[in-house]
């Protein structure tokens, strides 16, 4: 837990939100410095109460969540998401293109984050009562799938050298890769996988698929990294170069910034 703000400020601050079946996640930065994190707060779900009455109840208990801020950003996690071409996206086929690789749930909103700078369009579900909820409590908030800020962090460090790096975001049920050649967005996909074993298995069988070079090549592992030792270890007997990345955790949140 964090806490340097002084939330009489609010108004010059930004809020970013997590919203997660995991948990929620709570980050106030200022904006006018890089990365800069004054509070940071983890709120655990009740698992026998819907998603939005968990969000009630951390309201009505963290008092400082109603205070105006400048921007307030909410960053959707989860593998419901899909990627589009710009070229071939219009808002009115959001649907059918994030129902076309997902199948339809109920109570799910559909939306949509234009990542121009890659030409690509991020189409991502959430659930609608928390939608609603946090548009009352919030009517400007900008809402990003957790892909986005990612993406922009990756690509930004996949740039440096001239080797092909694939990024890997590890949650406690997921995990996210993005993969990049001289900075260029090769694929952007989400696992649901929660074993060794089993992020083993998609990490390699993805570095197979890309054909990426086992000795000169590089993948890059972040987020929650428990047990990362013999994860590591395992990924070694076929790839030569693998990294940690500093910070391992809540990276999404520090990079949520370049997505205004």
């Amino acid at each position: 837990m964090i806490e340097k703000a002084d939330l009489n400020k609010s108004e010059i601050y930004t809020l970013s939100i997590r919203l997660s079946t995991d948990g929620f996640s709570f980050s106030v930065f200022d904006p006018t410095e890089t990365n800069s994190t004054l509070l940071y707060r983890k709120a655990d779900l009740d698992a026998d109460l819907p998603l939005t009455a968990n969000l009630d109840n951390i309201f009505q208990e963290t008092e400082w969540l109603a205070r105006p801020f400048r921007r307030v950003n909410v960053l959707v996690c989860g593998k419901r998401f899909t990627t589009v071409p710009q070229a071939y996206f219009t808002p009115e086929e959001a649907d059918t293109f994030f129902y076309h690789n997902h199948s339809k749930l109920e109570h799910e909103d559909i939306l949509y984050d234009i990542r121009r700078r890659y030409k690509l369009v991020l189409v991502f579900g959430i659930d609608t009562f928390a939608h609603r909820f946090l548009k009352k409590q919030y009517p400007a908030a900008h809402f990003y799938h957790q892909a986005s800020p990612l993406l922009e962090c990756f690509a930004a460090k996949s740039r440096l050298g001239n080797t092909c790096k694939l990024y890997a975001h590890l949650r406690k049920n997921a995990v996210d890769t993005f993969a990049f050649q001289h900075g260029q967005l090769l694929i952007a996909n989400s696992y649901a996988c929660s074993e060794m074993i089993d992020r083993l298995y998609y990490l390699l069988y993805l570095w197979k698929t890309l054909n990426f070079d086992q000795e000169n090549d590089e993948l890059h592992l972040c987020g929650l990294l428990e047990g990362k030792e013999q994860l590591i270890s395992e990924l070694r007997k076929f790839i030569r170069n693998v990294y940690i990345m500093n910070p391992v955790e809540n990276i999404d949140l520090q990079y949520i910034t370049t997505c205004e």
